[in-house]
């Protein structure tokens, strides 16, 4: 069964989390989808991860870069950004951020081969708020395996349920 984990968020933004967690996943060899609501902020998160620690390397791209260059290896990229339902990199985890819709992702089936879906949610954001709570209780109607970690002072993740 798909574990569907809540991340939320209040000491510390999306950008300086998330190149964590993807580097995590990738760690335990799973690829990776990114799925965002806004082109705009897609684009600049693509630039923020080959940007955000020059030590570091997040190799990743999206239908966008595709749509560039001419060139689909989406099935060949460890991360993979989108708007979309898709999931072209056969990736185990599935990260939902800016309130992408997963209530609706689950419901059509598209969850089933995923071991974990992570929604991060910005709670100093009421829009962002009320919608992962409307989602969580959708979810949770449906019975699914959900998990809820909140940001600590420290930004480290306390579960909380």
């Amino acid at each position: 069964m798909t574990e569907i984990w809540f991340y939320h968020l209040l000491t510390r933004s999306l950008e300086q989390v998330l190149p964590g967690l993807l580097e995590k996943s990738r760690e335990r060899g799973w690829s990776v989808v990114v799925q965002g609501r806004d082109a705009m902020r897609l684009d600049q998160l693509d630039q923020y991860l080959w940007t955000y620690e020059p030590a570091s390397f997040l190799p990743h791209a999206s239908a966008s870069d595709s749509a560039k260059d001419g060139v689909n290896d989406a099935q060949e990229q460890p991360i993979w950004l989108t708007l979309d339902t898709d999931t072209p990199n056969g990736a185990k985890i599935r990260f939902m951020i800016d309130g992408a819709d997963v209530v609706s992702f689950v419901s059509a089936g598209h969850a089933d081969h995923y071991d974990r879906i992570v929604v991060i949610f910005n709670g100093n954001n009421e829009d962002e708020l009320n919608l992962a709570r409307q989602q969580w209780k959708d979810l949770r109607d449906k019975d699914l395996a959900l998990s809820y970690f909140q940001q600590n002072e420290d930004g480290r993740w306390d579960k909380k349920a």
